[in-house]
């Protein structure tokens, strides 16, 4: 079934071209991304998807089908912030959404007749498996306090709110923006698994490679106003992509010499003007304007010369800092070594960044010392160190720090070429900082830090609304640096390329060192929660009785005969989906789609059968 149709969509602003006579064609089950520079127009061309916003010239056509449910993720979503984190959830047009409302309220109050009308009204609707799925999408984004204002909330946890809203009502079309953004490694994982799901369709922007190697089955660029289709994940991405670049190199040596034919021609000002000599001048604009097209070098090696290091470099002895009775970290040592590449994870709230700030000695430990040597030159780049004056120009930003960063044997490199490697070009340098996008801003600010030249640098969140050609260049970059680098990211991508050591905040004032890899620790951790046999029963985030032990109540003993329904369903799709494998007819696309499906269906069969285990021990009480 075809969800969205465009045809000959185009954008501009003034002379500036977003992109021109875009076709797409997105059809149920397509899990497709978006990728482009920042200020190359993926928000405006997200909004005309979603139809709110049309597009420019009389030819355009687009077709979005009246018989689906849509739902947009955007990077600032609106609420009420006088409802609570429940009114907002349970704010729907959706009746089986708002049955599960009444029933957890049901629940709460204790009114076994209230309770009693509520589960038949549930099974009316057959919205068990939804009140499930609502518990389990509120429990793995940690929306925990329900009753809880929506202004007091950060702007992660508001957007974790909106990507709930979504999840829970199941629309048939999901566009997200930037949906990794505030989420952590355990919450990422989780939606790549909610999302490969075969049932579901999704069209995203995201900057999350490994989200983008293991969701995606079609990832567009938006490249120089024009839109490229390629089908497969993220390395297959990569590879096609290169082919056409290089094809592109090809295509413009051959059209630069054609050019030069017909500029000689040109310039002889042919007298004849005929049909075929007017025809020839007009295809020589035409020329013209793709020879003078220039393609983009990504790739970045500049041999820096980093300010020089001492024997000295950051020493940590004994540090413990406590906000109240919230511990950061306790009895931390460690001494830093030259070319040291440290990643810094753990869930949000541990105090990855006031760990940061001790260790730059912005803020005093509570016992301890921190020892900084007389040769670091530290830069710093946070989430909120983005202070930039609107009134300057690009240019003017980086040359009031300096003019140029050493390179190695004496060379240098100008204000203006890093700029442009760091894909901002000489006609964009003249421009003022107050008209670039968020992503472009947050781009220069880097580039403030990395002109002073650090020896340390410590880069708190790099990548959030940045875009993936910048983090390639971003990562050639710091893969040339021969300081010391500690990274604040849940870019798992980004991580695995530049670091080799972790130090794991884990709450509760704990630090775990590890000497690997991100992806090494994530596989350790696994093989650990694999093998350690657990016996604790499920919490579920609306359950106001789930901490009580002890005798079965009414609702656990009718959640019980629940799961048994749902897991005597789930073996049958089970033992269906199996038999239908012996099918010699079967394409290798239904193939793949049926063993998504089986693998779908055994991960709900296990969690499930977890949960009936859980609560069989109470049953005999």
């Amino acid at each position: 079934m075809q969800y969205l149709s465009l045809e000959n969509v185009h954008r501009s602003y003034g002379e500036k071209i977003l992109f021109k006579d875009v076709n797409l064609t997105i059809s149920k089950g397509d899990k497709i991304a978006l990728v482009a520079k920042n200020g190359s127009g993926k928000t405006t061309l997200l909004r005309i998807i979603a139809g709110e916003e049309g597009s420019d010239g009389e030819n355009a056509q687009i077709t979005i089908s009246k018989e689906i449910r849509t739902a947009i993720l955007k990077q600032d979503p609106q609420f009420d912030g006088e409802s609570t984190v429940w009114e907002a959830i349970f704010d729907t047009g959706n009746e089986a959404i708002r049955a599960v409302a009444e029933y957890e309220k049901a629940m709460i109050s204790g009114d076994e007749s209230w309770l009693q009308k509520c589960v038949t009204r549930l099974d009316d609707l057959k919205a068990w498996d939804l009140e499930s799925r609502i518990k389990e999408v509120l429990s793995k984004l940690k929306l925990d306090e329900l009753h809880q204002k929506i202004r007091q909330l950060s702007g992660g946890q508001v957007k974790r709110l909106a990507l709930a809203k979504i999840l829970m009502e199941e629309p048939d079309f999901i566009i997200l923006d930037e949906p990794t953004n505030h989420l952590d490694i355990d919450m990422i994982e989780w939606l790549e698994a909610y999302l490969q799901q075969p049932n579901i369709t999704v069209f995203m922007v995201t900057h999350d490679r490994y989200f983008l190697e293991r969701v995606c089955n079609e990832i567009l660029e938006l490249d120089q106003g024009n839109l490229y289709v390629y089908r497969g994940n993220y390395s297959q991405f990569l590879e096609k992509r290169e082919a056409r670049v290089q094809n592109d190199a090809v295509q413009l040596e051959k059209t630069k010499k054609l050019f030069s034919k017909e500029l000689e021609w040109m310039r002889r000002q042919p007298q004849a003007r005929s049909t075929k000599a007017k025809s020839r001048i007009d295809d020589f604009y035409d020329i013209k304007e793709k020879a003078m097209v220039r393609q983009q070098q990504n790739a970045v090696q500049m041999n820096i010369a980093a300010s020089r290091l001492g024997s000295k470099i950051l020493e940590a002895h004994n540090i413990s800092k406590k906000f109240g009775s919230k511990s950061i970290i306790e009895g931390f040592t460690y001494k830093f070594k030259k070319g040291e590449r440290i990643g810094i994870i753990g869930p949000n709230g541990t105090g990855k960044s006031t760990f940061l700030k001790l260790l730059t000695q912005q803020i005093e430990p509570d016992t301890g010392k921190i020892v900084i040597g007389d040769t670091i030159v530290f830069g710093y780049y946070t989430q909120d160190g983005l202070q930039l004056k609107e009134d300057k120009t690009v240019i003017d930003v980086i040359r009031d720090i300096a003019e140029y960063i050493p390179l190695e044997k004496g060379f240098k490199l100008s204000a203006e070429s890093l700029l442009e490697r760091f894909l901002f070009p000489r006609s964009q340098q003249r421009v003022y900082v107050s008209q670039l996008s968020g992503g472009e801003k947050r781009r220069l600010y880097l580039l403030t830090i990395l002109m002073k030249n650090p020896n340390f640098l410590i880069l708190d969140e790099p990548t959030n609304d940045l875009d993936i050609i910048t983090l390639n260049v971003l990562e050639e970059y710091l893969l040339d640096f021969p300081g010391c680098l500690i990274i604040v990211t849940h870019d798992r991508y980004f991580m695995d390329k530049l670091v080799d050591h972790l130090f794991i905040l884990e709450g509760g004032g704990v630090l775990r060192d590890f000497n690997g890899t991100h992806s090494e620790y994530r596989d350790m951790k696994k093989a650990e929660e694999r093998s350690t046999v657990q016996s604790v029963p499920v919490i579920d985030a609306l359950d106001a009785n789930a901490e009580k032990k002890g005798k079965a109540s009414y609702e656990q003993r009718k959640e019980f005969s629940k799961l048994e329904k749902e897991i005597k369903k789930l073996e049958e799709q089970k033992a269906d989906i199996t038999g239908r494998f012996n099918d010699s007819s079967l394409s290798p696309d239904r193939i793949m789609e049926l063993s998504a499906e089986l693998q779908q269906i055994q991960s709900n069969l296990e969690v499930k059968e977890e949960k009936w285990f859980a609560l069989a021990d109470l049953m005999d009480d």
